[in-house]
């Protein structure tokens, strides 16, 4: 089993700045990919940045320039760091998993709880 925990959420106002992190943890053979995803109230969830193995890391356009994507891969842990932060961010932000279990099994999504984010004007 893979557990996927967020954490760093909370209110700020407009301007400011957060850091969110998310853990993988469990029977895990390799982390193939990790993202964040922000789903604001009565909108669908949308990918934010990821970091996939081999591959650029990916921003969306509303993050490119304010939020940067880091990972730890030791630890399977991966970063949002949000800086000028707009009331449009606010939101949950959900971290995706692709994880392996094993070196002959296909990777499988794991998703994590949120973490709610509110920005106020």
């Amino acid at each position: 089993q893979v557990h996927v925990v967020e954490s760093g959420g909370g209110l700020v106002q407009a301007g400011g700045s957060l850091r969110l992190s998310c853990a993988a943890s469990g029977t895990m053979f390799k982390v193939d990919y990790m993202g964040w995803y922000h789903q604001a109230p009565g909108r669908q969830r949308v990918l934010v940045a990821q970091i996939r193995n081999s591959a650029p890391t990916f921003y969306a356009e509303s993050a490119k320039g304010r939020f940067t994507i880091s990972r730890d891969t030791a630890n399977s842990t991966v970063f949002l760091q949000m800086t000028r932060l707009k009331p449009e961010d606010t939101g949950i932000y959900s971290c995706k998993a692709d994880v392996l279990q094993s070196w002959y099994s296909k990777p499988r999504e794991y998703w994590g709880q949120g973490t709610q984010v509110t920005v106020s004007s």
